[in-house]
């Protein structure tokens, strides 16, 4: 495709492309595809910033080496902004580019090996097994409290070795943390006083972890961290903390949208859902297909230009945003055969749903593995599951920065398989 060179495009994207994409955003994703890979938005408002809306384009970006991720390339007001409101989540690898990335991702990436999920794995299904157990025999529930939300966030707590009964500290903490750092006012107050709540318990926490006996150190994700830090000098506290907290907003909420937007696809593809019932060694093909076609992220994370660039077609000053529609390069008709087309046998499926590159998601594997886990036993236990609810009164929502997922998921069972 010859991507038209002009210094400018004509037509300005509005802020709620990215805050508030609705139910359906893949028609405005595709119109503005036919008119350049490339956009200016206004997010954050008042800032200069582009959008990228193709799959070639956001491939070739995700790898730039001048779009940066750390916070001193960013606008000087923003950086403050940042700092100031929640300094707890700018030291980790999320927010750095290479060499610094590349330390701060090291010992994260071992964590989430194969054999360590092949390990994790049971516990997983048993999780699995206990949430579905819990479900009436027949009758109405939210799929997303019964059961999106509350698995993943069991298995990350788990894995980090942290309690699971302080879930609604870990929930409200993820909620505001993940909105819009350049926030102001109330929102700004209240993403403060988090900050100061997560260092607050997650130093007490390291201490903890500290007293312990040499013989007596917990075999997670903490307990690795601490002795890199301790033994290799490789982290700081404050890296530390900050690492952890972002494992925890990052491997539970995006986790819990891949289920629910997953299984809404499915609810709504009655020819899809016959066939993954029918062989269910589709799974870890439909779960990609969840992944492309509704994914639970919007758009990528932080990306600022570090240099004055040309990026399809359009002229990118520095200091200059950079956001990547995960959403619009995932309909993308050229790199996607009838990209709008639900199919959980799709392959290729070079999706962007985890990223490219050295930012691609460490914790895909993790996510993966509960994704067909989480799917595989629910059409096994459940052997009839219907929406509740004509899917048009379903509410999307851009609960965070990047996510993008449903309000709730009201589903109607008639009966229950034993585990």
């Amino acid at each position: 495709m010859t991507v038209p060179m002009t210094s400018e495009p004509a037509e300005p994207v509005a802020t709620e492309f990215v805050t508030c994409p609705g139910a359906d955003p893949h028609p405005e994703n595709a119109r503005l595809r036919a008119h350049g890979p490339v956009h200016p938005i206004d997010f954050p408002r008042g800032a200069t910033a582009y959008v990228v809306v193709d799959h070639d384009t956001a491939t070739r970006a995700f790898t730039d080496p001048r779009l940066s991720k750390r916070l001193a390339n960013a606008p000087d007001w923003f950086r403050d902004q940042t700092l100031a409101n929640s300094s707890v989540l700018a030291s980790n690898m999320l927010l750095a580019d290479p060499p610094e990335h590349t330390r701060l991702r090291k010992l994260v990436s071992r964590a989430f090996l194969p054999r360590r999920m092949a390990l994790l794995r049971p516990r997983i299904q048993e999780l699995t097994d206990d949430l579905i157990d819990a479900f009436p025999e027949c009758g109405e529930l939210d799929l997303l409290p019964a059961f999106a939300f509350p698995l993943p966030l069991m298995v990350i707590c788990e894995f980090l070795g942290i309690p699971y009964e302080d879930r609604p500290l870990f929930l409200r903490w993820g909620r505001v943390l993940s909105q819009d750092p350049s926030q102001e006012g109330a929102q700004a107050r209240e993403r403060r006083l988090v900050n100061d709540e997560v260092v607050d318990y997650f130093t007490k926490v390291l201490a903890v972890r500290r007293a312990d006996a040499p013989g007596n150190v917990r075999d997670d994700l903490i307990g690795d961290l601490v002795r890199a830090a301790d033994t290799d000098g490789m982290f700081s506290d404050e890296e530390l903390i900050s690492t952890i907290i972002f494992l925890i907003i990052a491997g539970h909420k995006t986790t819990a949208n891949l289920i629910g937007n997953g299984m809404e696809a499915l609810l709504r593809h009655p020819d899809q859902l016959a066939r993954l019932r029918a062989e269910p060694a589709l799974v870890p093909s439909a779960v990609e297909e969840f992944l492309r076609y509704e994914g639970s992220v919007d758009r990528g994370t932080l990306r600022v230009a570090a240099e004055d660039m040309h990026l399809g077609g359009v002229d990118i000053p520095k200091g200059a945003f950079v956001h990547l529609s995960i959403s619009a390069a995932d309909r993308d008709p050229a790199a996607f055969e009838d990209p709008d087309r639900f199919d959980i046998t799709r392959s290729p499926n070079r999706h962007l749903a985890f990223g490219h590159g050295a930012h691609f998601c460490a914790g895909a594997p993790l996510a993966r593995l509960e994704g067909q886990v989480a799917f595989a036993t629910l059409l096994r236990r459940l052997p009839v599951l219907d929406l509740a609810v004509p899917a048009q009164e379903l509410t999307w929502v851009a609960d965070s920065s990047i996510s993008r997922g449903l309000e709730r998921l009201p589903i109607r069972i008639a009966g229950r398989r034993p585990r």
